[in-house]
This record gives C-alpha cells, sequence and structure tokens, in this order.
C-alpha cells in the first residue's frame, strides 16, 4: 500500500471517530434502566466497510479510548481497571469487526447489486458483539447496581438487550434510507 494511501486511512479515520466522538454527545439516554442510541456507530460502520477490518478495529479502539477519557472517567462509568477496558477500549473496537464484511459490501456494490443485506449483517454483528461485551461487564462488574429483587444477569440483559436493539434499529432505518448514499460512501 503506498505511503500516500495510508496516509489517507489514517485522516478517515481520524475524523470518522472524532465524528463519533462528536456525536456521543447528543443526548441519548432514555427509558427507565438508561437505554442509549450510540449515534456514532452510523459514521464508523461506513468507515469499517470502506476501509476493512484492521481500520475498523483500530478506529473502534480510539473511539473507546476517547470516549473512556471524555465520558467514562468523568461521569463514574468505570468501577475498576478490568471493567473500563472491557466496556471502552474492548467493547467500541468490536464495531470494527464490521469491517468483516468490507471486501463481500464491495464486490456486491460492484455488481450492482443492492448492499443493504450485508450491511445490516456485518453491522448488527458488530453491534452484538459490542453489547456481548456489556452485558458480560454488567453481570460481573455492575451486579451490586441491580434491583435488590433482579438476578444481576437479567437486569444486565434487560439494559444492554434493550440499547443493542434500539441501535440494531437505528442502524437498520438508517441504512435502509441511506442506502444509495452509503454505497457511494463504501466504495474507494
Amino acid at each position: 500500500m503506498a505511503k500516500n494511501q495510508k496516509l489517507i486511512i489514517l485522516t478517515e479515520g481520524a475524523l470518522v471517530t472524532a465524528a463519533a466522538q462528536v456525536l456521543s454527545f447528543i443526548p441519548h439516554s432514555f427509558g427507565v434502566s438508561s437505554i442509549e442510541l450510540v449515534y456514532g456507530l452510523i459514521p464508523m460502520a461506513i468507515f469499517a466497510l470502506r476501509r476493512g477490518l484492521k481500520a475498523g478495529l483500530i478506529a473502534g479502539l480510539v473511539w473507546g479510548l476517547l470516549d473512556l477519557l471524555l465520558r467514562g472517567l468523568s461521569s463514574g462509568g468505570v468501577l475498576n481497571p478490568l471493567q473500563g477496558f472491557l466496556e471502552y477500549p474492548v467493547a467500541f473496537s468490536a464495531i470494527g469487526l464490521i469491517g468483516l464484511g468490507s471486501a463481500k459490501v464491495k464486490q456486491v456494490i460492484r455488481e450492482g447489486k443492492s448492499s443493504i443485506g450485508w450491511i445490516l449483517f456485518f453491522s448488527s454483528f458488530g453491534v452484538l458483539v459490542k453489547y456481548s461485551f456489556h452485558f458480560l461487564a454488567g453481570g460481573v462488574f455492575w451486579a451490586s447496581f441491580a434491583p435488590k429483587t433482579m438476578n444481576p444477569w437479567i437486569y444486565s440483559f434487560v439494559v444492554n438487550g434493550g440499547s443493542l436493539i434500539v441501535n440494531v434499529l437505528m442502524v437498520f432505518v438508517l441504512s435502509w434510507a441511506l442506502n444509495k448514499l452509503f454505497d457511494r460512501l463504501i466504495l474507494v
């Protein structure tokens, strides 16, 4: 890969990561159990599909570290180093797994076929893995915050499962609405 191409990918990754972080400051929690919409998933999904697995994982890692520093530590979202590591750098890096579908999505677009199914599949996979890490952290580290009469694993499933569902729905709706635009953004 040419040195210039690496610089372009690095610059795109930095801009997308910054955009994802800025989007995280838009109020996005609702409901009794603090279900959260993560608006930054959309630019990160586009970037991972555009640039592939490695670039997606690195951008997700940087986003996780930024979110840890700018929101996690200041809002009481970190109980201990292991939980902070799991829920920020690891969980956010999982979004980069959407990049596993980069080659397939690009192939389908070049063939002139609809890529929406593949975009939704790989995006849903990345979001599912992210919230699996949050579910694990919820059951292990946040158990003392569950209502006294509720099993902490069920509580974690409700909170993180709710966030998973609303984020997958958000990705579905925006991917469907912006399908043709996504095709142009994904092809390099």
